[in-house]
């Protein structure tokens, strides 16, 4: 055996392929046509793979090209290298094709709720055929889907990514105050003291979830649950009936607020703003459906 890797000694796809379309058409001028080449390129390739295997493989005469007989026994066993590299592009394409043919994501529950209806619609346009499995949790199931392997793609909306993922920020979001019209809150003319707030009992979100994060801080941690829920739609639907003031996602209640359900207080000196970021395990970018629906998101 020579020395060095097999890649220096054996030559590459493109010139086997080569040599076996002058085996089957008789002529390297047609083997440079099939193969869209020129024939000067051709004629180079041969050469060098003569000068790399130390033989002569094709006769050139006028009349055509024809195989040595060295180059008949090269022939023979380079056909079995090019089915065997077509058998694996057939494999890694069946697997593409299987990766492709599902996406799980799992995404916090405002994420869930408001934006990805939206992303998902987008995304079944451009690729029909890949079935979509969504799983909505608090950031901490998120990241555990991730890691466990049991989702491809996660959103989260909490302060902090969740260790073991990388992320990229996709939106911007900020919480906001609402109380039902008839409470005593909606007829202020002056914001609310972040003292205030954190005095007052609430309806929130449970631990866990990224609105309670970021609330939490906000006040220091000082938050004091009148009800605790776990989804945006039920908090929602607590202080529409009147149960008290919650803090819930500006995108969750666009439609309450414009048909006066629900009214925005004004605080002062709290920043409720947050990011809201796509999740995967680090160092596993996203491919295939993951990637373009990542894509979609930043549109």
């Amino acid at each position: 055996m020579g020395n060095g890797s097999l890649a220096h000694r054996v030559p590459d796809l493109g010139a086997l392929e080569l040599l076996l379309a002058v085996a089957r058409l008789g002529s390297l001028g047609a083997a440079a046509r099939e193969l869209g080449i020129t024939q000067p390129a051709a004629s180079s390739r041969i050469r060098s793979m003569e000068r790399q295997l130390g033989v002569a493989l094709v006769d050139r005469s006028p009349r055509g090209s024809r195989l040595t007989d060295a180059g008949a026994l090269v022939t023979d066993w380079a056909r079995r290298i090019v089915e065997a590299a077509q058998a694996f592009d057939a494999g890694a394409q069946a697997l593409r094709d299987r990766r492709d043919s599902r996406l799980r994501v799992a995404a916090s529950m405002t994420i869930a709720e408001y934006l990805l209806p939206g992303w998902l619609v987008a995304l079944r346009a451009g690729r029909p055929d890949t079935a979509v499995s969504l799983h909505a949790g608090n950031s901490a199931a998120v990241a555990e889907r991730l890691l466990s392997g049991e989702a491809d793609l996660g959103f989260v909306e909490g302060l902090t990514v969740p260790a073991g993922l990388d992320s990229a920020v996709i939106a911007h979001d900020r919480l906001i105050v609402v109380v039902a019209p008839g409470h005593a809150w909606a007829r202020r003319r002056r914001g609310l003291a972040a003292a205030e707030l954190a005095a007052t009992p609430l309806i929130l979100r449970e631990k866990g979830s990224g609105t309670r994060q970021v609330l939490d801080r906000a006040l220091g941690g000082l938050a004091r649950p009148l009800i605790e829920l776990s989804s945006t739609t039920a908090v929602k639907a607590a202080a529409v009936s009147g149960a008290g003031p919650a803090v819930l996602s500006e995108l969750a209640v666009g439609e309450e607020l414009s048909l006066r359900r629900l009214v925005g207080v004004p605080v002062e000196g709290l920043t409720l703003a947050r990011e809201l970021r796509a999740v995967w395990p680090t160092g596993h970018r996203p491919t295939g459906p993951a990637r373009d629906l990542l894509s979609l998101t930043r549109h």
